[in-house]
Parts: structure tokens; C-alpha cells; sequence
């Protein structure tokens, strides 16, 4: 499902506009990226949790020349951790 579906599904639940929808979806996903590109967590209970985590540099392989070490740079990465309830709606499949 793509962002457009998921705008139409919530469209026909909620009997709201796709367009209106579909402009919550960016604000949410503004909102998200603001909070955890500045260090916090949006927890959405029972569905998850959004943040960010620092990943240090290390040592690698170069994949076009195994024998060869390169050095991988630190980067800081988004993280999901699933909630209770997600976790069991999918187990109870």
C-alpha cells in the first residue's frame, strides 16, 4: 500500500476528503521527522514508537575488493519499535 492508497482507505473510513487526507499525511510525516531529527520519540500507543538512533562509525569491507578495509561513518538512522497491540494483531493473523 503506497502513500495514495492509504490516503484513499482513510478517505472512505473517515468520509473526509482524499485531498484533506492526504495533507494530514504530509503534516504527520513533517511532525515525525521534526521530532526525532531533534532528539525525541513520537509514541503512537498501542501502534508504536518513532525515533532516532546514532549509529558510530566502524570498519568495513569494500564489497569490490574484499581484502581492502574502509571506514564507515557515523550516521544517525530512524528507528520503528512496534507496539503491544500491533505485535498481536499480526500474531493472531
Amino acid at each position: 500500500m503506497n502513500k495514495v492508497e492509504l490516503a484513499e482507505s482513510i478517505a472512505d473510513k473517515v468520509g473526509l476528503a482524499k485531498s484533506q487526507v492526504i495533507k494530514m499525511l504530509d503534516v504527520f510525516e513533517e511532525v515525525v521527522t521534526t521530532t526525532i531529527k531533534g532528539g525525541g520519540e513520537v509514541t503512537l500507543t498501542g501502534f508504536g514508537t518513532f525515533s532516532a538512533k546514532h549509529r558510530a562509525s566502524r570498519m568495513g569491507v569494500n564489497p569490490q575488493n574484499p581484502s581492502e578495509k574502509i571506514q564507515i561513518p557515523s550516521v544517525t538512522v530512524p528507528k520503528f519499535k512496534a507496539g503491544k497491540a500491533l505485535k498481536d494483531a499480526l500474531k493472531n493473523k
